[in-house]
């Protein structure tokens, strides 16, 4: 291994990280949805991780493409900005609609207090949620949840944009190796970060009262989403 290839292993690495880092619609959707849909720890891992495998590997797919038939960077670069545009707007919808979905949910769902007497010494207070329409409801009811797929196309759209102008098409000047080396290195950091901003927070938030916001918690996962695709789009996120 020559040390152009050792260079751009190390970059691939430090740019994963900062990509990832530098990006919060790297991380926010995954733990706004895993608080919102009480996703367990090793759900939010796998969701995470193939919501991960899809943004990188669309690109390194792209990328090899543009290698074998001798693409010019720029236009790969026009193509993956267009593809980075398409992610943003899907992010803007899904939010918009999931927020709004939350919202109705939460307005909908209102508190009740419901007083049982057993005898004279046991009285208690039952709290609870009720949906119109229903029965009263003490746990969601299971039901096909499209959410993880949603994100998953959303992810494959996005673009990684430092991989083939800064590591793949350089690589590909040395050798095939180069190029699995840098890709491999850049996807598996890029994902370790993702679990890493995911994971900590996650964790730091049950440490938190959260149960005043439970009701709206759909609504604010969907509003936190919306405002990761208008930063994308608007901002340059």
């Amino acid at each position: 291994m020559n040390y152009d290839i050792i260079a751009l292993v190390i970059t691939a690495a430090s740019l994963g990280f900062l990509h990832t880092l530098a990006g919060p619609d790297h991380y926010l959707p995954f733990i706004v949805m895993s608080k919102a849909r009480n996703w367990s720890n090793i759900k939010t891992i796998w969701i995470t991780v193939l919501c991960g495998i899809g943004h990188v590997g669309s690109s390194i797919i792209i990328g090899a493409i543009g290698i074998i038939f001798g693409l010019a960077v720029a236009k790969i670069e026009i193509f993956e900005g267009y593809r980075g545009s398409i992610a943003a707007w899907l992010f803007i919808l899904f939010g918009l609609v999931y927020f709004l979905w939350g919202l109705w949910k939460g307005l909908k769902n209102k508190t009740h207090k419901h007083i049982h007497i057993h005898d004279e010494t046991n009285i208690h207070i039952h709290v609870h949620e009720h949906e119109h329409g229903h029965n009263h409801i003490h746990k969601e009811e299971k039901q096909i949840n499209l959410t993880p797929w949603i994100l998953f196309t959303i992810f494959v759209f996005g673009p990684c944009e430092p991989l083939i102008p800064m590591l793949m098409m350089p690589a590909a000047e040395q050798s095939t190796i180069g190029i699995i080396l840098v890709a491999t290195v850049f996807s598996v950091v890029t994902i370790a970060t993702m679990l890493t901003m995911v994971l900590l927070p996650l964790y730091g938030l049950k440490m938190l009262p959260m149960k005043f916001l439970h009701r709206y918690m759909h609504a604010i996962a969907g509003a936190t989403i919306l405002l990761c695709g208008i930063s994308i789009e608007f901002m340059g996120l």
